[in-house]
């Protein structure tokens, strides 16, 4: 493991989001939704996709508050362009998503 100054660690925008809207991607090369994500007035909505089919149903993810990086770049997946990264706890083909405990604004920041 790299260690990191709290400098780097500042550079990362990691932001509450709402998921208003889930939508199937066959493209993908492996299973995958669609996320359209609110991240509140200031920030406004980003998607991405997000390998989440295995733990997730497209009705459980509707309304769910997220947390999610919004500094890197944007990036080309199949025929989607992916505007931030939603974060979760990986093992193996299984992902379970970092949230809030409780319901708060859009687009405060994690730090």
């Amino acid at each position: 493991m790299e260690t990191i100054v709290w400098e780097d660690f500042k550079k990362i925008e990691m932001r509450v989001a709402t998921i208003i809207d889930v939508q199937d991607f066959p493209e993908a090369k492996k299973p995958a939704y669609q996320l359209m994500l609110d991240f509140g007035p200031e920030l406004g909505t980003r998607k991405t996709s997000a390998q989440i089919t295995r733990r997730y149903s497209k009705e459980e993810l509707m309304g769910q508050q997220v947390i999610a990086v919004i500094n890197f770049p944007k990036k080309q997946i199949a025929n989607f362009m992916s505007e931030c990264l939603v974060l979760g706890a990986v093992q193996k083909d299984d992902v379970v998503l970092l949230k809030p405990e409780t319901k708060i604004p859009n687009g405060l920041q994690i730090g």
